[in-house]
């Protein structure tokens, strides 16, 4: 294994924190389980306990096999996708690179930025100074869902989860403790329906779309595959989920998008473009 690999090998881990044990969970994380009762109760609690600097946790415990397929919400790690996924992201990347696909790198739905820290990693061995990677998010989590228009979202209750909204700081933080936050990191704040249309992108030769949603599929799709470069990759982080299913076979039945889509792990899909 070259110096270079073992870097990436060890990015991904510290990325998706499988070199340490999962620490405990504040308990008041995962709220939107409970019933209004309980949470009341639970925050009641916490309140009291913070007085006297303690906090109310739950213990967790994962396998190696649940690490591996991304099938957890980690408390501290910069990403939840995976090893696989990461694996499957690496060689997307190194594969462009090797064959000079053109474009840039994109990430729709961030989250704590690890795919897109991630990416510029990969960029930095390879010495690409060229390509940019964009890191596309509300920050501020999902939208809530508009049943008027997409009937697939009518259920959907991601919006009131705060775990899922991270701030650009911290993840402009997260870039920089990595020491690859630079002029190749491109942020886009804002709804994808309003950042994506007017992006500067000119060219992708990868795109990794993760935004859960019927929405948010369909407008990272709409307005980048026509960017996606002959032989660039289209990775869908969430095809386990209902409505970016539904949103990518609408989309690739409408196009006529015929390329094999192939599976990464029990959520993870791409397909290269033909």
């Amino acid at each position: 294994m070259t110096p270079e690999q073992r870097y990436l090998e060890l990015l991904k881990k510290a990325l998706a924190f499988t070199l340490w044990p999962e620490p405990p969970v504040p308990i008041e994380t995962f709220d939107y389980h409970r019933s209004p009762i309980v949470r009341r109760l639970l925050s009641l609690l916490s309140r009291l306990l913070a007085f006297r600097r303690l906090h109310l946790v739950k213990e967790r415990s994962y396998g190696l096999e649940e690490r591996e397929e991304g099938r957890i919400w980690p408390m501290y790690a910069q990403t939840m996708v995976g090893l696989k996924r990461l694996d499957n992201l690496q060689d997307c990347v190194e594969t462009v690179l090797r064959e000079g696909v053109e474009g840039d790198l994109i990430e729709t739905g961030v989250w704590r930025g690890g795919s897109c820290i991630f990416m510029r990693g990969i960029l930095a061995v390879y010495g690409d100074t060229t390509r940019k990677v964009y890191v596309a998010d509300s920050f501020e989590g999902l939208p809530a869902p508009d049943p008027s228009k997409y009937s697939a979202d009518r259920s959907d209750r991601l919006h009131q989860i705060k775990y899922l909204a991270v701030s650009q700081a911290e993840v402009e933080a997260n870039f920089a403790n990595y020491g690859l936050l630079d002029g190749q990191v491109v942020f886009l704040k804002g709804w994808f329906k309003d950042t994506l249309p007017r992006a500067e992108v000119q060219k992708l030769a990868v795109m990794r779309l993760d935004g859960d949603m019927y929405e948010s599929t369909m407008d990272a799709l709409g307005n980048l595959y026509p960017k996606l470069s002959p032989g660039g990759f289209c990775i869908i982080d969430d095809y386990a989920l209902a409505g970016c299913r539904a949103a990518v076979d609408d989309f690739r039945a409408s196009e006529g998008i015929s390329e094999q889509m192939q599976a990464v792990d029990w959520t993870g899909v791409y397909w290269r473009k033909g």
